[in-house]
Parts: structure tokens; C-alpha cells; sequence
């Protein structure tokens, strides 16, 4: 090959790290579930819709099962009739997979402090993102999303994410 040849290829090969790629990619397409169970699947809704369009980052394709989903987004109260539920459609998901805990009763019970509701799903679940509010504002949700995408380009695209360490309360 000539030098004219090697001049020739300049602006058409782009040389980067195997992360970097992969993990724009990852970034660039979060496929979010939402399980929703009260008044935050509701701000979830509004914050999909039109006026903030969480898909201007890349979180549109909003998926219904979890084997299909990357980003699980729990909404509400949970009570322990759900925890069950909720673990299974967490183990369900493919790695790597990330949580966000949206509003109060998600992260810590919120008011429902008795016998039936879970205090906080970081008890069954690991958690990545919390966010704060009763219900959380759309603006809080797409920064949530956001953080989950910065930590997308920290960590290593080809090693699985160590979730063994975590025992929830029904992990045997």
C-alpha cells in the first residue's frame, strides 16, 4: 500500500476503546419498565409524554416485559403481597439492568408505615437511583435517568454487574 492509499483512508476510520462504544450505545438506548402502583406512575407518565419527553435521552421504547427491559422504574407503594412479584420481574431482566426507586413510598414506605407495605423495595431489590417526592417531579425522573447514564460510562461494558453481593429479604 502506498502512501497515497494511506492518505486516502484518514477521515474514515475512527479508532476508540470497546467500552466507549459500547456503552454509548447503552446510554443512548435505556429500555425502561415501569412498575407502577400508584400516584408516581402517574408523574412517570408525564414525564414520557410531550412536554418533557424522557425520550430526548434515550429512555422511549417503554417495554411491558421485563425480559425486554433494561431500566425498572418501581412507582408507588409495594406491599408484601407484591415484593414477590417485584423479584421476579427483577430477576427477569437481562444483565445488565439498573433500578430507580421513584418516590417516597417506593424508597422508604412514605406514611405507610404498618404491618402490609414494604419499607422501601431496597429491601428485596438492589436500588440504584432514589428519587425523592411524593410524587417526584418529571424534571427529578429525567435526572435520575440521566445518572444512570453517567454511571453507564464508568463501568466496564464487558463485565456483568455484581448484584450476588445483595440478599434481600426473600432471597434464600
Amino acid at each position: 500500500m502506498d502512501l497515497s492509499q494511506e492518505h486516502s483512508l484518514g477521515d474514515s476510520i475512527i479508532t476508540t476503546k470497546l467500552d466507549a462504544v459500547v456503552n454509548w450505545g447503552r446510554q443512548s438506548s435505556l429500555w425502561p419498565m415501569v412498575f407502577g402502583t400508584a400516584c408516581c406512575a402517574i408523574e412517570f407518565m408525564a414525564t414520557a409524554a410531550s412536554r418533557y419527553d424522557v425520550s430526548r435521552f434515550g429512555a422511549e421504547v417503554l417495554r411491558f416485559s421485563p425480559r425486554h427491559a433494561d431500566l425498572l422504574l418501581v412507582a408507588g407503594t409495594i406491599s408484601y403481597k407484591q415484593a414477590p412479584i417485584l423479584k421476579q420481574i427483577y430477576d427477569q431482566m437481562p444483565e445488565p439492568k439498573w433500578v430507580i426507586s421513584m418516590g417516597t413510598c417506593a424508597s422508604s414506605g412514605g406514611f405507610y408505615d404498618n404491618y402490609t407495605t414494604l419499607q422501601g423495595i431496597d429491601e428485596i431489590i438492589p436500588v440504584d437511583v432514589y428519587v425523592a417526592g411524593c410524587p417526584p417531579r418529571p424534571e427529578a425522573i429525567l435526572d435520575a435517568v440521566l445518572d444512570i447514564q453517567k454511571r453507564l460510562w464508568e463501568e466496564p461494558s464487558l463485565k456483568l454487574r455484581d448484584h450476588k453481593g445483595f440478599k434481600g429479604k426473600l432471597d434464600d
